[in-house]
């Protein structure tokens, strides 16, 4: 890994990555566009899209901090068999199976003390469940993988993989929160 902390040399390996980045957060803005119709008939839905996406990403910056720590650390394996690296996996999807309930009530109940529900608290909490458990797991993947690709170009996670998961999950989680809105409402 190179230890070149040059301007030129965070440049060189951060800007393709962050116009890469850029390409990636266009499309969660055309899938967003592409339902905005429906989130603006049901409110508790519109609240849930920046929740749900802040959710994920911050979970996968916790992982990935974890991560470059064991990596910098030389305690990082990729092996399936990684008791700390699974066990860093579990752990960030057991924090999402605790929060997206509370997410889900609380954007059924924020929009219920306005006077605007048009959706059940069980169909809330469905959208945020389902989208929020699916985008953690894939978030646990995206974060593996950011991380693996890091070390193999000789990058440094620190500077590379909290920008990658963050804009991935705000693209998975817009696309995931539009099908459990097609599956639940």
């Amino acid at each position: 890994m190179s230890t070149a902390w040059t301007v030129r040399a965070i440049s060189r390996a951060m800007l393709p990555v962050l116009l890469v980045l850029t390409l990636v957060e266009i499309g969660s803005g055309l899938v967003l566009g592409r339902f905005e119709t429906t989130l603006l008939r049901y409110p508790s839905l519109l609240v849930l899209v920046p929740v749900t996406i802040g959710t994920a990403g911050n979970l996968g910056s916790v992982l990935a901090a974890r991560l470059s720590t064991a990596f910098h650390l030389g305690t990082l394996s990729f092996s399936p068999a990684d008791e700390s690296l699974a066990g860093n996996a579990v752990a960030t999807v057991a924090l999402a199976a605790s929060i997206f309930p509370v997410v889900g009530l609380g954007a059924w109940g924020l929009t219920a003390l306005t006077g605007s529900t048009e959706l059940s608290p069980w169909t809330v909490l469905a959208v945020s469940i389902s989208s929020g458990l699916s985008l953690a797991v894939l978030a646990v993947l995206v974060t593996v993988v950011a991380t693996y690709a890091a070390y193999r170009f000789e990058l440094d996670p620190d500077d590379v993989v909290i920008p990658v998961v963050t804009n991935t999950c705000d693209v998975l989680g817009v696309v995931l929160l539009y099908l459990a809105v097609l599956v639940f409402v």
